[in-house]
């Protein structure tokens, strides 16, 4: 049953259970095997990080459209989109999805963290487990740590279109930043990436080493955690067809996702009691909250063809191309193939009375339609641009008693009217930068253009074609009030020896990409863990 470690423990039983193989439990089940006395282990439900889609950077184009590493959910019918359902890629690997994301690495801002106003988890008390994670191969400062697990490097190879990018909104008077996570957010330029050598370094290659005293288990779908009166004792999974079970001596840690991890607490009978009842459930702790909450940043993306060989596409020419950097990558690591495919944008302000930006932008080497879905003959590039600050809220809830159905998920996106009207001011500022002269000499024609450069056309266009940029949070909301999820240590309201460490532990979704902050909630929560020994 058990692979790498097991030797250790034929009987299946932990000091530690995490479940959930991704960004924020890789962080917790490395963090917490650095203790030799302990034993750890670690189920996902998705197999092993071996294939070339998840370690080759330009590889994502493979999994972020398709079922291959990814759970590739799709959302209730959303009001706002006339009906139509939005999809939502998660990673189902071994590194989660970090493993299949665009490998920027941006925090938020100072605010956000101070904002959720929970004990322990200001933008000073997190800070340091954001530098104690990072490598930065720029080096350390006030803002940045090396000799972190996780790599955090500037693209070994950035494409000159993207350079135009920038250009093209400096020329707009949008000031230029090397640094996102440094003083200052606001700004335009290049991201930094999580890699190395060329190569993807997701939480699992940067967490899981082999330790001995870390089983590893994929392909184990976790189906309810286990309970001895009010305290968890370990967790069911099905793996091949069969059931097993994992003891847990000490503690168990929900690690799987904003979707999956209010699931699993609902099917293990902690959530609205009404709803759990209604379906079967027994009830253990009858907790509202657990699904409530749920934020993400809706995003819209504008299309430009081009004739240019340097933007990814379908072409001979590009065939051509793509085979020669193959033998480049191979040689080298550098090249095409290294590309995050977003690989400029940054953070604006559709209102210069504004305290913060309120909308990110990523300007995409390649077309990228409907979450490259569609594909498009020739070439072009893709400028998105999300809202930052939701107000919309949503939930996720069970379909079913079946723990292997899939989850019901309602983002409600745009349920609040504040966030269509600041996001048509974004997509205005996005068709003004793409329409710059750095741009000319590769852009073409508008793909899918609004009818008209009106609030009601780019609301019109927003409604038919925005959806998920990949940032769900909030639904096991953490917070000092009763009616919260977890505590500010984590811990599940209402039940012991259980936490949750991940994005879904957010009481606001922070402005800008979650992978980031995931890792740095996983170095806090394996803290908070081990300073309880």
């Amino acid at each position: 049953m058990m692979s790498d470690g097991a030797e250790y423990s034929r009987a299946g039983e932990f000091d530690y259970v995490v479940v959930g193989g991704g960004s924020a439990g890789c962080v917790v089940a490395g963090r917490l095997a650095e203790n030799r006395g302990a034993t750890v282990a670690l189920l996902e439900a998705g197999p092993r990080d071996w294939s070339p889609c998840v370690h080759v950077p330009a590889g994502v184009v493979a999994t972020v459209p398709t079922r291959h590493c990814n759970w590739a959910f799709k959302t209730e019918p959303q009001e706002a989109f006339g009906g139509r359902r939005g999809y939502q890629p998660r990673g189902r690997v071994l590194g989660g999805s970090s493993a299949i994301n665009a490998m920027i690495y941006t925090r938020g801002v100072p605010q956000d963290y101070d904002g959720w106003e929970v004990p322990g988890w200001s933008w000073r008390e997190v800070l340091p487990y954001f530098k104690r994670a990072e490598n930065n191969e720029r080096g350390a400062d006030d803002w940045h740590g090396v000799g972190g697990p996780l790599n955090v490097a500037d693209l070994r190879s950035p494409n000159p279109v993207a350079r135009r990018f920038v250009e093209a909104a400096q020329a707009c008077g949008y000031p230029r930043n090397d640094d996102f996570n440094g003083a200052m957010q606001e700004g335009i330029g290049f991201y930094q990436v999580t890699q190395k050598d060329g190569r993807r370094c997701s939480a699992a290659r940067a967490y899981l080493h082999g330790q001995d005293n870390l089983a590893v288990v994929t392909d184990a779908q976790a189906t309810r955690v286990l309970f001895e009166g009010r305290r968890a004792v370990g967790v069911e999974f099905q793996r091949d067809g069969r059931r097993a079970v994992v003891r847990a001596r000490r503690e168990v840690v929900v690690s799987a996702g904003a979707f999956q991890s209010p699931q699993l607490l609902m099917l293990s009978g902690i959530g609205p009691g009404a709803a759990l009842h209604s379906l079967g459930i027994s009830v253990r702790h009858d907790s509202p909250q657990v699904g409530r909450n749920l934020q993400d940043h809706l995003d819209y993306v504008a299309l430009y063809a081009s004739r240019s060989l340097d933007l990814i596409g379908i072409s001979l020419g590009g065939a051509l191309k793509v085979a020669g950097e193959a033998v480049r990558y191979l040689a080298t690591r550098r090249g095409m193939l290294t590309t995050n495919y977003a690989e400029a944008g940054g953070f604006l302000k559709t209102d210069p009375a504004l305290a913060l930006p309120d909308i990110q932008m990523h300007f995409v080497i390649g077309l990228v339609d409907d979450h490259a879905r569609k594909w498009r003959f020739g070439h072009g590039m893709s400028l998105h641009v999300c809202q930052l600050r939701p107000a919309s809220r949503g939930e996720v809830t069970l379909a079913s008693a079946d723990p292997l159905a899939r989850p019901r998920i309602d983002p409600r996106f745009l349920s609040a009217p504040g966030d269509l009207a600041a996001l048509v001011k974004g997509v205005r500022i996005a068709r003004r930068i793409m329409a710059g002269d750095a741009l000319a000499p590769v852009r073409e024609a508008e793909l899918q253009a609004p009818r008209d450069d009106s609030d009601a056309a780019l609301a019109e266009a927003i409604r038919a074609r925005a959806d998920t940029i990949y940032h769900p949070a909030g639904t096991c909301r953490m917070g000092i009030d009763a009616a919260s999820v977890v505590d500010a240590e984590l811990c599940v309201r209402g039940v012991a020896g259980l936490r949750v460490a991940d994005a879904s532990i957010m009481p606001r979704l922070i402005a800008g990409n979650t992978n980031a902050p995931c890792v740095m909630i996983g170095e806090k929560a394996a803290s908070l863990i081990r300073s309880t020994l």
